[in-house]
């Protein structure tokens, strides 16, 4: 990974240092010398109590709501042009549970990714405060 300037995190990292801060680093490294970035959300990530509907289940991963929110803030900040998600197994997914979380991330990084356009074209900026289509 290192020969090809690429940089994982694990959650021991994360955990030490912090999701956001882990991100911004993140941020710099996904964008340098880059017109866009493509997403590939691999659903695992999550604990399995927050998505149980996958193959390699692992204790200690993020929760759905800090998925959710890293996905939104991706898709805000930096030039998304292409999202995926992996991973859903649905044999091992008991009440669709994994399926509804990668369906809200689809939802989130399309909202996140029509607000970051609409700011760029009316010069507005995101108030998280507000919802991420408010003022329409």
């Amino acid at each position: 990974m290192a020969s090809h300037r690429m940089r994982s995190y694990e959650m021991t990292e994360i955990g030490r240092r912090g999701l956001q801060e882990c991100l911004t680093e993140a941020f710099v490294i996904a964008t340098d010398e880059c017109d866009g970035v493509f997403l590939s959300v691999d659903i695992d990530v999550c604990d399995p109590g927050h998505a149980p509907g996958i193959g390699t289940p692992e204790p200690g991963g993020l929760s759905a709501r800090e998925l959710l929110d890293s996905v939104r803030r991706i898709c805000l900040e930096l030039p998304v042009v292409g999202v995926d998600i992996v991973e859903v197994s649905p044999s091992y997914d008991h009440a669709d549970i994994t399926a509804a979380l990668a369906n809200r991330v689809v939802l989130e990084a399309l909202s996140a990714i029509a607000r970051r356009r609409r700011d760029a074209r009316q010069g507005t900026t995101y108030d998280p405060d507000q919802p991420l289509l408010a003022g329409r």
